[in-house]
């Protein structure tokens, strides 16, 4: 394409470099396509069937598993079908729509994932109060305000990417439409908007984690404390699981977005990103939910009547 056309549409390279792997691949991402939406809907209808767990907690994880669910939604099917497909073209306005939606639901991760350590702050640290500090109104707010938030700094990064004059090479060599490889093709200095990025990066990562941080702080501090051994025992492998998921997360997504794009490699940011984009995500529902005595006896419960449903056919 001739560096005065502007691109109208993007071709994306994927995984065509790995050739003969890409019909393993395609397997692979497939049953994850499959088991993410699984285990995010299955947690979401056992808190919606068993009114034990119609808790403010209850109701903030069922946002973080909603907002996953859209968050692999919006890159893996679309990585499936360029596995498979020989026409891997996608529209400006498509690239647009799908680096909005990805930025949108990637920030609200990464907030609502720093938020997480205040509930594991209260319910360890402040046990007596734990109804008081984690209530409707707090989790609902700062539910509204992560979700918010995302899209507002999704479509400022959008609109700083595809304001710029795209006017290079239509080839993406990436899976998805993502901000670095992308804003490779501009014709223009983009200086400016890097900088933009990497406070926006700073912002969202940096800041939730260091929330996190201090949360865990206090947690830490406090689980020597503990009189009994099986409350540090129950403590413990929860938060030890919880603080993984997000050190991983945020760590892999620091190592893509806070860093310029002079430095973007295709085939190392494809491995880092797919950790942040389909491990955490499938891990979550676990760490968070799975692994919750009260859940755990609803997901046991709803199976006996569903089996007990089955027999009565």
């Amino acid at each position: 394409m001739a560096n005065s056309s502007r691109v109208t549409e993007f071709l994306l390279l994927g995984f065509s470099s790995l050739g003969e792997f890409q019909p393993v691949l395609f397997v692979l991402f497939l049953g994850l396509n499959l088991i993410i939406p699984s285990g995010n809907r299955t947690l979401l209808s056992v808190i919606r069937l068993d009114r034990s767990l119609h808790t403010p907690m209850s109701f903030f994880l069922c946002v973080l598993s909603t907002s996953e669910v859209f968050y692999t939604i919006v890159t893996l099917p679309r990585m499936l079908i360029n596995l498979v497909s020989v026409l891997r073209t996608l529209s400006f306005m498509g690239c647009a729509t799908q680096m909005f939606f990805f930025l949108g639901f990637a920030v609200t991760n990464c907030l609502l994932l720093g938020v997480t350590g205040y509930d594991r702050y209260a319910a360890i640290c402040q046990p007596l109060r734990y109804l008081v500090l984690v209530n409707w109104r707090v989790c609902a707010q700062r539910a509204g305000i992560c979700i918010v938030s995302g899209f507002l700094v999704s479509l400022v990064g959008t609109t700083l990417v595809f304001s710029l004059p795209l006017c290079g090479s239509n080839k993406v060599n990436y899976y998805f439409c993502d901000i670095s490889p992308v804003i490779r093709l501009a014709c223009a200095e983009t200086y400016i908007n890097e900088l933009v990025f990497f406070i926006c990066g700073a912002l969202v990562l940096v800041v939730p984690l260091l929330f996190f941080r201090t949360s865990y702080g206090f947690v830490v501090h406090t689980i020597p404390k503990i009189p009994s051994a099986d409350g540090k025992g129950k403590a413990l492998p929860t938060c030890a699981s919880h603080l993984t998921v997000v050190i991983v997360h945020h760590g892999c997504a620091s190592s893509v977005y806070l860093r310029p794009s002079a430095k973007y490699s295709s085939g190392k940011d494809r491995l880092v990103t797919a950790t942040y984009t389909i491990v955490t995500p499938l891990l979550n529902p676990t760490v968070y939910s799975l692994r919750n005595r009260g859940v755990q006896l609803a997901i046991w419960e709803m199976i006996a009547r569903t089996g007990f449903s089955l027999k009565t056919l």
